[in-house]
């Protein structure tokens, strides 16, 4: 938004701004956020930066924990669910150092940034472009207990299928059946001018709205699919539109969540995430005479993404509740391909994208748990190992699977490689297959340590509660 100190300033008198706010990603993917008066910002402030704790940010030991963080201007904007007039912008983390600090290497924006700059440094492409696709569910009512004698959850939708039958008056019988709310229309849509309301709050925010629908799942669940960005920009982005979606539902009265599977036997949540490459302003992954108009430089990115998959979902697909999503039936890919126009594939190539420079790919396996600077950094760097080594993924068995997977006969699906099927399976993946994240420094050691690490502790976490249906299952045994 800002290119200086002066214009922030400006900005801040005409709009009469009285706080500045600070967000910085923490390691598992939440904003965090501090403030300040905004005569205590000062053009020292993004020279020297604000000091913090970031061991509670989940990156660095207690004993080294203190550091700065310095606003990045031109990521400011206006907060509009504040009631103080705040100018709100992200930070980026630095080490304390002398004679100067430097950039901390665990930073999830660091990452992003190294990650684009090892692509250029490559000479294979100036600029990757992203686009991702914002699937989640806006509910009326979430409740949730653990404890040593109670556990569950109860979620409540408006238009949900089970409240047909509800008796309180008024009840207007037009609910959403099971699986069948995609491109549904009012009066079953009741989310319609609130998704707009989102759409058009995020628009004015700089993030670029394609469009806006409800999806599958009957019980309020809404894709917003955006334009085309640069990595970090669209990490950015998707913090910035997750965070106006939910306040947006909040102000309202409602609830949103980005988890990828809250209710059983629905849909659930991914964030597709399309992408293409250029260099020095031409498409690089198109090809008329190449499979679905592919280049060879595409495909060995399918091939590196693809080899590299199981490792890349422990960021991509960062929580136990990804792999209650990653299950057949659902639309949500289980096995390692690619296709066109196949939604049942990891990497679907869509067949409407016919221009050159809208010649692309998706990858349909992730979701929004994830922390997406690091979740998009890994994808490149999975695809840029596939180039820099010829991957191609035929050879590697992943295809092209031009046909339904889930009709295939048990015989031919186990000749395909599947995903991870849990959280574990991912970490242990990605504790086998890193050294293509390690490329030119973009991912340290030290991170995908702590990253596995804590992983790991919530999926036990997760592992060691009593499950409802175990009682359904054993209680009388």
């Amino acid at each position: 938004m800002f290119n200086t100190y002066e214009e922030v300033m400006q900005f801040c008198e005409e709009k009469e701004i009285q706080m500045i706010d600070f967000k910085i990603i923490d390691l598992v993917g939440r904003w965090r956020h501090l403030s300040i008066p905004v005569k205590r910002f000062t053009p020292e402030t993004l020279v020297y930066g604000i000091g913090f704790d970031a061991s509670n940010y989940g990156f660095a030991p207690v004993e080294n924990s203190d550091m700065v963080f310095i606003p990045d201007i031109q990521t400011a904007v206006y907060d509009p669910f504040t009631q103080v007039a705040t100018l709100s912008m992200i930070g980026d983390v630095f080490v304390i150092a002398q004679p100067q600090n430097y950039r901390f290497d665990q930073d999830p924006r660091t990452i992003a940034r190294k990650a684009e700059a090892f692509m250029q440094e490559t000479g294979i492409a100036d600029e990757i472009r992203l686009g991702p696709e914002y699937e989640f569910h806006v509910f009326d009512h979430i409740s949730y207990e653990i404890s040593p004698n109670k556990t569950g959850f109860s979620i409540d939708a408006e238009q949900a299928a089970w409240n047909s039958g509800d008796d309180t008056y008024p009840n207007s019988g037009y609910k959403i059946p099971v699986k069948s709310g995609y491109h549904i229309a009012p009066p079953q849509d009741v989310l319609y001018d609130l998704r707009a309301r989102m759409c058009l709050l995020m628009e004015e925010n700089n993030i670029p709205v394609k469009y806006h629908h409800h999806e599958v799942g009957g019980p309020g669940q809404i894709e917003i699919e955006v334009e085309f960005g640069s990595l970090r920009e669209m990490a950015d982005r998707t913090m910035l539109a997750k965070y106006l979606i939910k306040n947006l539902a909040f102000q309202e009265g409602k609830t949103v969540t980005f988890m990828p599977k809250p209710l059983f036997g629905e849909a659930g949540n991914g964030m597709h995430v399309h992408m293409h490459m250029f260099k020095n302003g031409e498409p690089l992954f198109y090809d008329k005479d190449g499979y679905s108009e592919l280049s060879q430089t595409a495909m060995n990115f399918i091939g590196g993404l693809l080899k590299h998959a199981p490792a890349v979902l422990a960021f991509t697909n960062p929580s136990t509740n990804s792999y209650k999503r990653l299950v057949p039936g659902y639309e949500a890919p289980v096995n390692l391909c690619f296709a066109t126009a196949n939604r049942s594939a990891v990497i679907r190539i869509p067949a409407y994208a016919k221009d050159p420079k809208h010649r692309r790919f998706e990858f349909r396996s992730s979701d929004a748990t994830c922390n997406p600077y690091l979740a998009f950094a890994a994808i490149l760097m999975a695809g840029l190992d596939g180039i820099k080594n010829n991957i191609d993924p035929t050879a590697e068995g992943f295809g092209p699977y031009d046909v339904n997977l889930y009709n295939l006969s048990a015989e031919e699906q186990a000749k395909i490689k599947s995903l991870p099927k849990s959280l574990d399976e991912a970490l242990d993946a990605l504790e086998k297959d890193h050294d293509f994240l390690l490329q030119g420094g973009v991912f340290p050691q030290r991170l995908i340590d702590i990253w596995i690490q804590n992983k790991r502790k919530e999926a036990r976490r997760v592992s060691e509660i009593p499950h409802p249906m175990e009682f359904e299952l054993y209680y009388d045994l």
